[in-house]
């Protein structure tokens, strides 16, 4: 996968799946929920599931290791590597796992929060479209409990 920067964002393509939320939250507050191993295995994946990280190596070329846990107890690895971590900016990382995407994330001061956009790029229309049916809810709760993590304070 190329190296995207944020300003690919401001042009989503039929092979993007696009998240935004404002998050009432100072910006450095996001970024460090999304950098900090231990409150990221907090909120991420959607409602109900559990992480177990076994690598997050957070720079350019660094491994990001961890399986998902469902509900049910069924287990997901996951296995990404960062492409490009701009401090309280952007975070780039290709999924290698599959699916295979890369994702940028933006983060932006708005209205006293901080606007978060979540992009998810895929290699063709088709594998997004495949994804799309579950990931956009699944995005939203995730973001969910990104906010009452935040809100822990």
């Amino acid at each position: 996968m190329t190296e995207q920067t944020g300003q690919d964002l401001d042009s989503p393509t039929d092979r993007d799946i696009l998240t935004t939320r404002l998050l009432p939250a100072p910006r450095a507050r996001v970024f460090a929920a999304w950098t900090d191993p231990e409150q990221l295995a907090r909120w991420w994946g959607p409602a109900g599931f559990t992480n177990s990280f076994q690598e997050f190596d957070l720079r350019p070329g660094g491994q990001w290791r961890f399986t998902m846990h469902a509900p049910d107890g069924a287990g997901f690895p996951n296995h990404s590597v960062f492409r490009d971590i701009k401090p309280q900016e952007r975070i780039v990382f290709d999924h290698l796992s599959g699916p295979l995407f890369q994702v940028t994330a933006t983060f932006a001061d708005q209205d006293g929060g901080t606007l978060l956009s979540f992009r998810m790029r895929f290699g063709s229309v088709e594998e997004c479209e495949a994804i799309k049916r579950y990931a956009l809810e699944g995005n939203e709760q995730v973001f969910d409990r990104l906010v009452a993590l935040l809100a822990e304070g």
